[in-house]
């Protein structure tokens, strides 16, 4: 078992009902660990576009970092997310963050994801759950404004 950490981010219809569906997805695998707080932040990059909302969870899982990358697919299918515009407006997104142990890149699928330590809207809700993964030097040069608005 490795403990794997996914974010999640929405800013298009009802975002706390997307997150809320996506964590109940993955707690019916039986390994959902953890779930952050609740973050309201700015949209980094792409068209102008409303506030996000995001979660960090944490997994204890036996899957691959690539079955991971499929279950967060599967879960953006679901919450029927259009790729129209790259950093646009998404019904859910869901990001492969960390797996403990395991690193890879490809052209597919970057593990620890490549622009985590970037982003204060992950670094956030990360170091709610692992404290360890993230120092002070990694969150004084993230980039971003979040704010807690609650629990899901």
């Amino acid at each position: 078992m490795a403990r794997a950490f996914l974010g999640l981010g929405t800013n298009l219809g009802d975002r706390e009902a997307e997150l809320r569906r996506g964590v109940e997805h993955l707690s019916r695998a039986g390994d959902l660990i953890a779930v952050s707080s609740l973050y309201e932040t700015e949209p980094m990059g792409g068209p102008p576009q409303g506030l996000f909302l995001n979660i960090v969870v944490e997994l204890d899982t036996d899957d691959t970092p690539e079955a991971l990358l499929e279950r967060c697919r599967e879960l953006e299918a679901i919450a029927h997310r259009v790729r129209s515009v790259r950093h646009g407006p998404r019904t859910l997104d869901v990001d492969v963050l960390y797996v403990e142990g395991e690193s890879r890149d490809t052209a597919e699928l970057t593990v620890p994801h490549p622009r985590m330590y970037e982003r204060r809207f992950v670094l956030e809700p990360l170091a709610e759950l692992a404290p360890e993964l993230v120092d002070a030097s990694m969150m004084a040069s993230a980039l971003g404004e979040v704010r807690v608005i609650g629990r899901l």
